[in-house]
């Protein structure tokens, strides 16, 4: 769980990342209390580089970065936070960057001397077998003798998730294309990652969705509450992309952006120890239902309507995989609904979702 600048920072849409607009939002990041629920990591994408230096030390860009990388990791790590920096394995990274192609362990090795505990490696400009040339920085970051996380992403192709663990080393992959801040992309992408749950858990890495696009403002609090609700049923990092300094003010807008990115038990589903990630047990037209079983053994469901209009939603309890009466609360909501049996129907706001955890009863 954290934080990366490209959604909001990347793209030329602000300007680009610097230390001073970091450190902004590392510390909205404690002061809006996103990180007492969990949230983490503070990760610099793209537009970060500079040039190399004459023994080929890639160096931050000097304006925008003035104190150095390690001076931003010291500050980050000082408020019990960690952070994360960017690049590709090809020459250059997708804005144009220099990127670790044929520097390797010298790339990782000052990742590491600044004190980086993250670092997403994108496939960009890179060349030959996927599996392969990101063995290679997986291979330099271990001789590093630092922890750190290992996010790679090339987009879902060649089957990322068969492979990015087992034979690569990766800690959590990209499946899809990136996510935008547009409901329908966000629906073909999120959805799309049906049928993966074999290739995710807690010894085998995590199926990386793509970014956060809450707080963004080019969705309704629907659309925010349905990513949110799809990400933590498949078990998905969640990596926030908004600008989290917003988050601080006390207008309505923002105040619902954090009340989706902090609500606790929707936090924890995402968290669940069980690490099962969750997946689509009934769909007709445009409204569907995912599961996702849980240590304490009981069962979330998402209820989903990806349709225009409102629309009631019967529970399947066979297909769920719950009989009989179950104790049901509204993790959204954060309501107890009681008991209730088969075909209890939901209503669903248009392109909306509600979550429920059904226990069963004794």
């Amino acid at each position: 769980m954290g934080w990366n600048s490209w959604n909001f920072y990347g793209l030329k849409l602000h300007a680009p990342p610097s230390d001073a607009a970091i450190r902004a939002q590392a510390a909205a990041m404690v002061s809006s209390g996103m990180q007492a629920v969990g949230y983490t990591y503070i990760n610099i994408d793209d537009e970060w580089q500079g040039s190399r230096d004459q023994f080929g030390n890639i160096q931050p860009n000097p304006t925008n970065f003035p104190n150095g990388m390690a001076a931003l990791a010291a500050y980050v790590h000082g408020l019990g936070l960690k952070i994360g920096i960017y690049s590709s394995p090809g020459p250059t990274t997708c804005s144009g960057h220099i990127g670790s192609y044929g520097y390797e362990q010298q790339d990782a090795n000052t990742f590491a001397s600044w004190g980086m505990d993250f670092l997403k490696y994108d496939w960009c400009s890179a060349t030959g077998d996927p599996k392969t040339v990101y063995k290679l920085m997986h291979i330099a970051l271990l001789n590093t003798g630092r922890p750190i996380v290992y996010s790679i992403s090339n987009y879902g192709k060649s089957q990322t998730w068969n492979w990015a663990n087992s034979f690569s080393g990766a800690d959590m992959w990209r499946t899809t294309q990136d996510v935008k801040d547009e409901y329908y992309i966000l629906a073909e992408n999120g959805f799309g990652n049906n049928g993966l749950q074999a290739y995710s858990g807690p010894t085998k890495g995590w199926n990386d969705a793509d970014m956060l696009q809450v707080g963004n403002g080019g969705m309704s609090i629907g659309a925010y509450r349905t990513q949110m609700t799809l990400w933590s049923i498949m078990s998905s990092p969640l990596i926030a992309g908004n600008d989290l300094t917003q988050l601080l003010n006390d207008n309505k807008t923002d105040q619902q952006y954090l009340a989706l990115l902090t609500n606790p038990a929707v936090i924890a589903v995402d968290q669940d120890s069980l690490g099962a990630q969750g997946y689509r047990v009934w769909q007709v037209g445009l409204q569907e239902i995912w599961k996702k079983p849980m240590a304490d053994g009981s069962t979330v469901v998402g209820i989903f309507n990806r349709g225009l209009g409102s629309a009631n939603v019967a529970l399947p309890f066979k297909e769920i995989g719950v009989s009989g009466r179950v104790d049901a609360y509204n993790l959204w909501g954060q309501k107890d609904m009681g008991l209730i049996k088969n075909g209890y129907q939901v209503q669903v706001l248009q392109q909306d979702a509600v979550m429920l955890k059904l226990t069963a009863t004794k």
